[in-house]
């Protein structure tokens, strides 16, 4: 018998995909408008002025952001994909310390963290005969449990590819650069790889079954 993924909770409420994107997106790009603007911005509002340069203001906007962004899907889904929660939790803890330190290093290490945590998972989940992919991204296609292992361990060494990408990129260039490459670099190389996934998902997919929509 075949291993599905995948949520099967009657009540879940269904986000549409506009919605989705806007909510995971967001937030990046109000931490791009703030480290990019931050000094007009805390010229506009000069209460804002003690938190400190561009990067510790693009740091706290970036966590209320997130926090609206979690607080937003739970009300419409009434659930919280583990993916974005746990982003969530790990940006709300290296910005605190960022902040609290006055040392941008935190927010820096940040990506590399949760993709680390994210690539252990996925692998360390294949060892204990787990592909743990469907959960992790809250899957809405199924494959065969071949289909899954497969998927699961090229996002897994993927992720680890993403964290070593973030460690050279803020420790070869200006903060400044970092952010841009984390809001424009990132997502289109995650794009690529998600295409080139395409064959194995078509690949492995299971048929619908009868009276799926």
């Amino acid at each position: 018998m075949e291993f599905e993924h995948g949520p099967n909770d009657p009540t879940r409420k269904e986000m549409s995909p506009l919605l989705k994107l806007a909510l995971e997106l967001g937030p990046l790009g109000v931490f791009f408008l703030f480290n990019a603007r931050g000094e007009q911005i805390a010229a506009a509002f000069p209460v804002l002025q003690a938190v400190g340069k561009p990067i510790f203001l693009a740091t706290a906007a970036f966590m209320v952001a997130i926090a609206i962004s979690l607080v937003v899907s739970l009300v419409l889904t009434r659930r919280l994909p583990i993916m974005p929660l746990v982003s969530g939790v790990v940006v709300l803890v290296f910005g605190a310390l960022t902040l609290w330190l006055h040392d941008d290093l935190f927010i820096k290490l940040k990506p590399t963290i949760v993709n680390c945590l994210f690539g252990t998972i996925l692998l360390g989940g294949l060892l204990f005969g787990k592909a743990l992919l469907g959960y992790v991204f809250d899957s809405a296609f199924q494959l065969t449990d071949e289909g899954w292992r497969k998927l699961t361990f090229r996002w897994g060494v993927f992720f680890f590819v993403l964290a070593a990408i973030n460690e050279i990129v803020w420790r070869s260039f200006s903060t400044d650069f970092w952010v841009s490459f984390k809001v424009f670099g990132i997502l289109p190389i995650t794009l690529l790889f998600t295409l080139t996934q395409l064959p194995l998902i078509q690949k492995y997919a299971l048929p619908d079954k009868p009276g799926d929509a």
